[in-house]
């Protein structure tokens, strides 16, 4: 196996089978399984599949990041269509922006979880999972909230960037600025010997 430079080529076949902030290929998949099933009575075993669940979460073991460009379908490790080449090929981008959402679509906006909660009000999944947001304030104005917000994200443009936050807002945005930033220094194509 070779160690990959700098941003994988379209030519190689799992560039997505990596860490999108470390590149690090020590990952691993975290599933979680419920299940109602049918027991027959004959054999005692399970003869039908009323309900089941499972959720996956792919995990780097050298940065301990979630990995929202990669899922877990049909015993493997898949990439995400819509996400994983610009989380692989793309930098970093750090915005300051705003989004005024409703104040019923917050569940809390005080306590240990209220930046959790912010965050999912003003950009959904991608708040909570795939981008790094950190709440810096929050303001009430009569039946919307406010939520001042730094976010990094992954893009290959700044085109790119504004879109998809855009895209994830859940409100009316606003970006007072957005930048880009360097990668962390893992990802200069440094090999990871992991078997």
């Amino acid at each position: 196996m070779t160690s990959m430079e700098g941003p994988a080529p379209e030519t190689t076949a799992r560039a997505w089978l990596r860490c999108y902030r470390c590149w690090s290929q020590n990952l691993e998949v975290q599933v979680h399984y419920e299940g109602i099933h049918k027991i027959d009575p004959e054999t005692g075993e399970r003869s039908e599949v009323v309900d089941e669940l499972q959720e996956a979460v792919v995990q780097c073991l050298d940065c301990m990041h979630d990995q929202p460009h990669l899922g877990f379908s049909g015993g493997r490790v898949e990439p995400i269509e819509d996400r994983w080449e610009r989380m692989i090929a793309g930098t970093p981008w750090v915005a300051s922006c705003t989004v005024t959402v409703e104040a019923d679509d917050v569940e809390i906006c005080s306590g240990p979880e209220a930046g959790d909660a912010l965050s999912y009000a003003a950009f959904g999944e991608y708040g909570v999972r795939e981008f790094f947001t950190h709440v810096r304030f929050h303001k009430h104005e009569e039946d919307q909230i406010v939520v001042h917000l730094l976010v990094e994200l992954y893009a290959r443009s700044l085109e790119e960037a504004t879109e998809v936050l855009e895209s994830a807002a859940r409100g009316a945005l606003t970006i007072t600025s957005l930048a880009e930033e360097s990668r962390p220094p893992a990802s200069a194509g440094e090999a990871h010997e992991h078997d």
